[in-house]
């Protein structure tokens, strides 16, 4: 199946409870255009047709952003969804989710972060290439960025789980929030998690046209208020 024009992303962006409009329909299919160009030489992704671009890359991006607007409203410190949220993608790569989310909620300001130059070149291209505002680049490993503190930071297929929080602590503000993007449902990542990393939500996500499983994870440094209980005690009251 070919990639479809703006007027058939829309209905498939609604599907995911986004209400596109044109002009962002014919951005994702842009940046989905000149990804796919650029891959010609210089190996961005392993998924070039139309038809997974559309599904794995574009769609497969879309997907997360009701969940990621619903977690920030429940559990962002401060962050409201819908105005001026910032955000590091993690080992961004040709950029996903990081602009098809930015394209998405133009109020969120969106920090791509990508160790490999080529895929920042790339990167920055896209982001005057399409006109994204809200974006920035950053060429550095993420354990060396400096940046200032994020509402979030999100993965996808970037990292083991403990791997992921350990190398992006730094660019979390107090109460910020981890958002992994996963195929299977990660149950030996999540058991594997630091013992200060609380767990608030997994969730199934359903892509159209995907037919392949997909999870999304979020996480945040435990509160005083939600530690775990100490080895060896219970919830009853034990006389001194």
């Amino acid at each position: 199946m070919p990639t479809p024009p703006p007027a058939e992303l829309g209905p498939l962006a609604a599907e995911l409870g986004l209400a596109l409009s044109p002009q962002q329909c014919d951005t994702l299919l842009a940046y989905a255009a000149l990804l796919r160009r650029w891959n010609r030489v210089h190996n961005l992704t392993a998924v070039d047709d139309d038809t997974q671009v559309l599904t794995h890359h574009l769609l497969d991006s879309l997907a997360i952003v009701a969940p990621v607007e619903r977690a920030l409203a429940r559990f962002g410190a401060g962050a409201a969804a819908g105005n001026g949220v910032h955000f590091v993608d993690a080992g961004s790569g040709g950029g996903l989710p990081g602009i098809p989310l930015a394209v998405a909620r133009p109020q969120w300001h969106a920090t791509l972060v990508d160790a490999v130059q080529k895929k920042c070149a790339f990167l920055q291209q896209a982001q005057v290439e399409l006109h994204l505002g809200n974006v920035a680049v950053r060429h550095a490993r993420l354990e060396a960025a400096t940046l200032p503190a994020q509402d979030f930071v999100v993965s996808r297929a970037f990292a083991a789980l403990r791997d992921f929080v350990a190398l992006t602590r730094p660019l979390l503000k107090p109460g910020g929030l981890w958002i992994a993007m996963k195929g299977r449902h990660p149950t030996d990542e999540l058991a594997d998690l630091p013992a200060d990393v609380e767990v608030l939500d997994t969730s199934t996500l359903r892509v159209p046209l995907l037919g392949e499983e997909r999870h999304l994870v979020v996480l945040r440094t435990r509160g005083p208020e939600s530690a775990p209980p100490q080895a060896g005690r219970t919830g009853a009251t034990v006389a001194p």
